[in-house]
């Protein structure tokens, strides 16, 4: 069952992703929010195998890339569950909207990013629980751990100002669809893994 959790976990979030980034290319914004939250649910059941399966050596990467993980999940659970309920089914007032609606760039744009830099964070530690036997585990290792660099941009972007509701929409597409083709291999690649693990 432990194995199954993982793998499971693998091919929710590669379907999820591969959701957001054809909602994302056609702007089927509420498709994106609703794939993302299950981005999040399948993140936390991969993170929680990592951790599982890890050596008693590097345990505590494990347990730490599940805190992490834990906390992506919440906030970004928050954010488009809010996109989904709140901002898609109430009349907001113009202040309430810049607040709330995603679309705005405002307090859950900026929540977003600081979850997946959260989320960045957890990769880099569940990369530091995998001890590579075969190349394909040596790859997934690299992404998971080079993946941690985004914790960077999503912590520092949203303090720039930068972001505004009129920037051109065609922008942020394409830096999330560069993100999908990068995760995509490390969904597959954990999905490997699993299957690989002994119970």
């Amino acid at each position: 069952m432990n194995k199954k959790i993982g793998v499971y976990g693998a091919v929710v979030n590669f379907i999820a992703v591969v959701c957001f980034a054809l909602s994302m290319l056609f702007g089927f914004d509420y498709g994106s929010y609703f794939s993302s939250m299950f981005i999040a649910f399948s993140f936390v059941l991969m993170m929680c195998g990592y951790a599982y399966f890890a050596k008693k050596e590097e345990k505590l990467a494990g347990y730490v890339s599940v805190a992490f993980s834990a906390v992506y999940t919440a906030i970004i659970l928050l954010v488009y569950f809010a996109q989904l309920t709140t901002v898609r089914l109430n009349d907001l007032t113009q202040q309430a909207a810049v607040l709330l609606d995603f679309q705005q760039c405002g307090l859950l744009f900026n929540y977003d990013l600081l979850g997946y830099a959260v989320m960045s964070l957890a990769t880099f530690f569940a990369g530091l629980t995998v001890k590579p036997r075969t190349k394909i585990e040596k790859w997934l290792k690299y992404l998971l751990m080079i993946h941690g660099v985004f914790f960077i941009s999503c912590l520092i972007f949203p303090m720039t100002g930068l972001c505004k509701a009129d920037s051109p929409s065609w922008t942020g597409v394409a830096v999330l669809e560069f993100w999908c083709l990068y995760f995509c291999p490390i969904s597959i690649l954990s999905y490997f893994h699993f299957s690989s693990c002994g119970e």
